[in-house]
């Protein structure tokens, strides 16, 4: 997120006249027509519309372009915050320009029916935005906030589903089918609600922390009080697809989280996760059965033709034809996963009556109908959203664009055609005959969002509620008419059987093979990934130019990726050994060929641990035992991570099980260059700073209430610290004058006068022999100057500038003291050259006395 797209950019590029009878400096492309005949026919059937006017509506809103919306992340407060930034910097800039063509322009307007009006939603043309100066200042603003975390750019829509889970704080929650991620960090935030203020109001109650401010977010502290306050929820995010789970943790990681697992895994075949015995029954195994389950499988996607608009050439019948089969899998799957009283919430961007309540039905069949599976009534969720009720009986387009009403209208089409089956048809498509005892389910319980209601993408979404325990039922053998294959020409039924199996097998917690998936999950839309993170899935069958779009690359998570020095790197070597009780194993390659370094849990007595405690002196209250490093030494080398006790225990128990952990943990100490031997060679990173900062000790804390002060220290990196330095830093200049050196707190707490500045931080500041610095990514220090300050001027390296200006120093009385004593000698001129390019090499900072400590704000994030 916060990456541009830029268009032409390149000098002389695409702006240079074409030469002789070349080709135009521009393409001309045919603008895709919006109809398709065998779509409009069978939604016009089988959609039920009030009225004709109603349908109209329904097909203009789908021809329409789709309104650029977002929401505020993180914390309640935080999120608030931000928030007010918008409405009282941007928006009134924004209403504030004339008329454009005849068409008002409109701020970004909140959405009605998201809770706290912490979404917000904008139709104006692209063409304005680009024109304006206003909507230049707030898309710098969108663009900054998002690349930091505070802002998700997301459809209006795929909010929806997370909102309907009913997440409580220390619940544990499963996303199976989470990329590219949006959905996910809305459960995150629910996992951590109300954490920050529990955990000082827990901290106060000990008289730890000073009196909680009166604008304190009210919390109940007998909530998820089982760690001091802190989150003991979980969230798994999943994905089928490797490098799709790769951008969950880029999207992710922002958010912090010592209670998030990323996994790589087929949904259909997800593996049980085992847990630690109990101890009054060590001889029965444990397994995670979670309390939420959102299932947003893969789809048609045909509710986002706003926004997918070649799905108006592309979209055909046997796209939800055949991916029926595996939505069905995915929520069998997630019901067998569920807590007996918890919620699984199945949504799809699909209109098709297939992939949403014939699945519904087939699942809650195979599961041993409605005494053990409910719908639950979601009609008073949300009052402003508009919504319709899911349909009880449908009708069906095979390949060839015939329409069916019931599976007895296909069986009596086979017996007067030789046997001859509609191809991809099965019975589990079609609405229940009376004598299933499924056939009354209340399907208009189920939800369906269209894009004429309010102005949206189609969505379809239904809250399942798992009423007692049960054995999932195999599938029905009809299912062979679906022509399944496998991946190397196997016969259809083997395919079945090895599926059957792989199902009994995850559902015992034993390791599953990895099988071909019917059905092609998400691709990124056209554009960044980043400005339109939640892009909805597409079809099964592949289309012209699916195959070759383009794809990010994974970034595995490791400490290895970055080179350490030598000498270290055989100390640490020599010093492997086995821990987690498992062998020290290199970074395991899984069945599909994909590797990820081991996560390798550190004892509380590891001297790096003590010496980090002893330096901080961090409160014993604060556990000491859920310190991980990823590499397969299990010795701390780059990055000390820290995790839930859940997670812990999760991570440690599968080890060696085949379950494929992606990303879990949060950086909470990076290595660092320290200027002496007693200065502790970590540094608090700043994503763990608010897990941390309530148990640091004062003897490494500064405290800044002056604004002024904290724009010197955001504006310019390693300010200088020397002589009487000090006093223009103000109030913090004696402390921080006194202090040792290495990592420190600084906590950041206005006095609430100025309503841009009035939000409490605690970040790290790093003290060397003559400067101090914020130890912050560079995107942080710009998104908080463009918040707190409006500043949009770049940040000032003074290290750089200093080392430059001696290199130029240095280079003009190198090149003055040779004319005056070596004049006229060529062979030195040249070697003088030599020197000067040699000097213009150096890399930045180089031989200049802060260089050692400018190295980290490289890998500060």
């Amino acid at each position: 997120m916060g990456r541009k797209k830029f268009r032409g950019g390149r000098k002389g590029g695409f702006n240079r006249p074409p030469r002789g009878d070349g080709p135009a400096p521009y393409r001309s492309y045919q603008e895709i027509v919006k109809e398709n005949a065998n779509m409009e026919s069978f939604y016009n059937k089988a959609l039920p519309f009030d009225n004709d006017e109603e349908r109209s509506e329904f097909w203009r809103a789908l021809k329409q372009e789709l309104p650029n919306s977002f929401r505020f992340c993180g914390s309640k407060g935080h999120a608030l915050a931000v928030k007010r930034l918008l409405e009282t910097r941007y928006v009134p800039d924004i209403v504030n320009i004339e008329r454009y063509d005849g068409e008002p322009v409109q701020a970004p307007q909140p959405v009605p029916w998201y809770p706290d009006q912490l979404a917000y939603s904008m139709n104006t043309p692209k063409h304005v935005i680009r024109k304006f100066p206003p909507f230049a200042a707030f898309q710098k603003f969108l663009v900054s906030e998002t690349s930091v975390g505070n802002i998700s750019r997301q459809e209006v829509v795929s909010m929806i589903p997370p909102l309907l889970m009913d997440v409580e704080p220390g619940m544990s929650v499963l996303d199976l089918c989470a990329a590219p991620g949006s959905k996910a960090a809305q459960l995150l935030e629910m996992v951590h609600a109300g954490e920050e203020a529990r955990i000082r109001k827990f901290m106060q109650s000990l008289g730890e922390t000073k009196v909680v401010a009166a604008d304190e977010e009210d919390v109940d502290i007998s909530i998820d009080a089982g760690d001091d306050g802190r989150a003991t929820g979980l969230l798994i995010a999943n994905d089928a697809d490797y490098k799709r789970s790769h951008m969950l943790v880029h999207q992710l990681k922002r958010l912090s989280s010592p209670n998030l697992l990323v996994t790589n895994h087929d949904a259909t075949l997800y593996p049980a996760i085992k847990l630690p015995r109990d101890p009054q029954d060590p001889d029965k195994g444990q397994y995670l059965r979670f309390d939420r389950i959102l299932a947003d499988v893969p789809c048609s996607g045909d509710g986002t033709l706003r926004k997918n608009i070649n799905l108006w050439k592309d979209w055909q019948p046997g796209n939800a034809l055949g991916l029926h089969i595996t939505q069905v899998r995915i929520l069998v799957r997630a019901l067998q996963m569920l807590k007996v009283g918890g919620r699984v919430v199945y949504s799809t961007c699909s209109m098709n009556p297939i992939e949403n309540e014939a699945v519904v039905v087939s699942a809650i069949e195979r599961c041993g109908g409605p005494e053990k599976i409910g719908i639950i009534d979601c009609k008073d969720r949300l009052p402003l959203l508009k919504r319709k009720p899911g349909m009880h009986q449908w009708q069906i387009m095979d390949k060839s664009g015939r329409i069916w009403s019931s599976w007895e209208e296909v069986q009596q089409h086979a017996l007067t055609n030789d046997g001859h089956m509609p191809s991809k048809l099965s019975e589990t498509m079609f609405a229940r005959p009376d004598t299933s005892n499924c056939s009354a389910l209340p399907l208009d319980r189920c939800m369906r969002v269209y894009a004429h209601q309010q102005d949206t993408g189609g969505f379809f979404i239904t809250v399942l509620e798992k009423k007692e325990d049960f054995k999932a039922k195999p599938e029905a053998k009809a299912r062979a008419v679906t022509e399944t294959t496998g991946a190397n020409g196997a016969e259809p039924a083997k395919v079945e059987a090895k599926i059957e199996k792989e199902e009994e097998k995850a559902a015992l917690g034993e390791p599953t093979d990895v099988l071909p998936t019917v059905g092609a999950k998400r691709t990124l839309d056209d554009g960044d990934d980043e400005a339109k993170p939640d892009v909805k899935r597409q079809r099964t069958d592949s289309l012209p130019g699916e195959g070759s779009e383009a794809r990010p690359e994974a970034v595995v998570e490791t400490e290895q990726a970055l080179p350490e020095p030598k000498a270290e790197a055989a100390d640490t070597d020599a010093k492997a050994r086995p821990n987690n009780g498992g062998p020290a194993n290199r970074r395991a390659k899984t069945s599909d060929g994909n590797s990820e370094e081991p996560f390798k849990y550190l004892p509380s007595g590891h001297a790096v641990i003590q010496d980090i405690q002893k330096f901080y002196k961090i409160s014993p209250r604060f556990p000491s035992d859920r310190f991980m490093v990823r590499n397969a030494t299990g010795e701390p080398a780059k990055a000390i991570y820290y995790t839930s006790a859940l997670l812990r225990d999760i991570l440690v128990e599968n080890e060696g099980r085949g379950v494929k952990f992606v990303h879990g943990g949060v950086k909470m100490f990076m290595k660092q260059d320290a200027p002496s031997a007693e200065v502790c060679r970590w540094r608090i990173q700043s994503e763990g700073m608010p897990i941390i900062e309530g148990y640091v000790g004062p003897e490494r804390t500064v405290r800044l209430t002056n604004k002024e002060t904290f724009h010197k220290l955001l504006k310019e990196m390693f300010p200088k610290f020397i002589d009487e330095d000090w006093k223009k830093l103000n109030e913090i200049g004696e402390r921080a004058k006194e202090i040792g050196m290495g990592c420190c707190l600084l906590y950041v707490e206005p006095d609430g006068s100025d309503p841009d500045f009035s939000e409490r931080m605690v970040l790290p500041l790093w003290k060397s022999f003559h400067s101090l610095n914020l130890m912050l990514p560079k995107e942080d220090r710009s998104a908080m100057l463009l918040r707190v300050f409006n500043d949009t001027s770049p940040v000032i390296n003074q290290t750089l500038k200093d080392s430059s200006k001696k290199q130029d120093e240095a280079a003009n009385a190198d090149a003055e003291t040779n004319d005056q004593v070596m004049t006229g000698v060529g062979a030195i001129e040249d070697a003088n050259g030599e020197g000067a390019e040699a000097a213009e090499q150096l890399p930045d900072g180089a031989g200049h006395e802060n260089n050692a400590e400018a190295e980290p704000i490289s890998v500060a994030e």
